[in-house]
């Protein structure tokens, strides 16, 4: 299921991604590749969810699939369609992708692409989903910003979830 999900991306990203212009969210890509390498650090013995796939192997190679082609992707089309004046229509734009990032989760969960654990369940990824589309936005233009609320949203979650420390790798 990763691999026809990254599949799709690419079919998406060569139709609506603004390859043109990649070096200017480039930055922006990788703050969410190093992101999810982050949580995937952080909680690798003790994570919040898991994919589970037929054609790849193990976790580190479908997150690998996330990082270099679904979540490049998705940055080059979500930030140059970014509506920059109306408020409405850029928490609108936020909420379109949570609600198409969310249903793609929930799809692979209810086929057991996807598991939950520690706490973690569709309800927190939605609200994950709205912090990462508008960490994306504020990264892509103030970048020391996104990465100072990222910290603090990274402690809060461990702390929150109770990540144990000696559990880490």
């Amino acid at each position: 299921m990763n691999v026809i999900i990254g599949g799709i991306a690419l079919i998406l990203g060569w139709k609506w991604g603004d390859w043109r212009n990649w070096e200017k969210y480039y930055p922006t890509i990788l703050f969410m590749i190093v992101g999810n390498f982050l949580y995937n650090i952080l909680t690798y013995n003790y994570p919040m969810w898991l994919y589970k796939e037929h054609l790849l192997p193990n976790h580190t190679l479908i997150e690998m699939v996330h990082s270099f082609v679904v979540f490049p992707v998705v940055v080059l089309i979500f930030l140059p369609r970014f509506p920059e004046k109306n408020v409405p229509q850029k928490i609108g734009y936020v909420l379109r992708w949570v609600i198409i990032f969310v249903f793609v989760e929930w799809l692979m969960a209810k086929f057991n692409f996807f598991s939950y654990h520690n706490g973690w369940s569709i309800w927190w990824s939605a609200l994950f989903n709205v912090g990462m589309f508008t960490l994306l936005r504020i990264h892509f233009k103030i970048p020391l910003l996104a990465w100072g609320i990222s910290m603090f949203v990274v402690l809060f979650l461990m702390i929150f979830f109770k990540v144990p420390i000696d559990k880490m790798r």
